[in-house]
C-alpha cells in the first residue's frame, strides 16, 4: 500500500474494498503504559475477522508509534494498557491528523488506562470531547446484534460497560471502551479461561468495531 504523508489531503482508506486497504496495528505510547498488553488478542481478532467478517487483514498486526508517519499507512489502530498514557505535542498533532483524514483508532481499556487516557486525549481534541454512545449506534450493530450495546467481558469495579466516541464531521473517528475489557476476551482461550459464550460475544463486538472502522 503506498505510503502517507502527515500534512497534506489523504486519499480516505477506511472503506476501500481491496485487500490493501485492510491493515490494522497496535499504537505504541510512552508515558510507562503496557501498550503491548494482550499479545494474543488482535491476531485472535483478526483471524476471527477473516472468517466471518469476510476481511482480509494481514493475521499479523504491525506495530507503530503515535508520532511515525507509518500510522497513515493504516486505516485501524488498536490501542491497550492499564496505565499511564502520554502523547507530546507533535504525537497528538500526528494522531489527529491521521484521525482527520480517514482514520480509526480503537482504544480498548484494559483496567486503570481510563484516567490517563482521557487526559492524554485532551491535547490530541482541545475542542472534542468523548461522547458515550448509545446502544442504537451502528457499530452495536454491523455485523452482529448487541441489543444493550457494549458487552460486559470481566468484571473490575462492577461498573456497567461504556463504549465512547470522537467525532468528526459526523463520522466516528476514535471508539474508548472501558469496563469491558474486550481485549481480554480475544486473548487465547488459556490466559484467562472465559467461557466460550464470553470470549464469543467479545470476538463478535471486535469485528463490528473493525467493520465499521474499514466501511465508515
Amino acid at each position: 500500500m503506498k505510503k502517507l504523508t502527515s500534512g497534506l489531503v489523504f486519499i480516505v482508506l477506511i472503506g476501500l474494498s481491496s485487500s490493501y486497504a485492510q491493515e490494522v496495528a497496535i499504537l505504541k505510547y510512552k508515558g510507562g503504559g503496557d501498550w503491548y498488553a494482550n499479545p494474543t488478542a488482535l491476531p485472535n481478532l483478526i483471524r476471527f475477522c477473516n472468517q466471518n467478517a469476510g476481511t482480509k487483514i494481514d493475521e499479523k498486526p504491525g506495530t507503530v508509534e503515535v508520532g511515525s508517519s507509518a500510522i497513515f499507512q493504516y486505516p485501524f489502530l488498536h490501542m491497550t494498557g492499564h496505565g499511564n498514557v502520554v502523547f507530546s505535542e507533535n504525537e497528538a498533532e500526528n494522531l489527529r491528523n491521521y484521525l482527520f483524514s480517514g482514520g480509526f483508532l480503537h482504544i480498548d481499556d484494559n483496567y486503570g488506562m481510563a484516567p490517563y487516557l482521557k487526559k492524554a486525549l485532551e491535547s490530541v481534541f482541545p475542542d472534542k470531547k468523548l461522547l458515550e454512545l448509545d446502544r442504537e449506534h451502528p457499530i452495536f450493530n454491523k455485523l452482529f446484534a448487541f441489543p444493550e450495546g457494549l458487552p460486559k467481558i470481566h468484571e473490575h469495579d462492577g461498573k456497567r460497560p461504556q463504549a465512547f466516541g470522537i467525532l468528526h464531521e459526523n463520522r466516528l473517528v476514535l471508539l474508548f471502551t472501558t469496563e469491558s475489557d474486550l481485549g481480554d476476551g480475544w486473548e487465547d482461550p488459556s490466559v484467562h479461561n472465559d467461557p466460550e459464550d464470553i470470549r464469543k460475544e467479545a470476538l463478535q463486538m471486535g469485528a463490528n468495531i473493525v467493520t465499521y472502522a474499514f466501511e465508515n
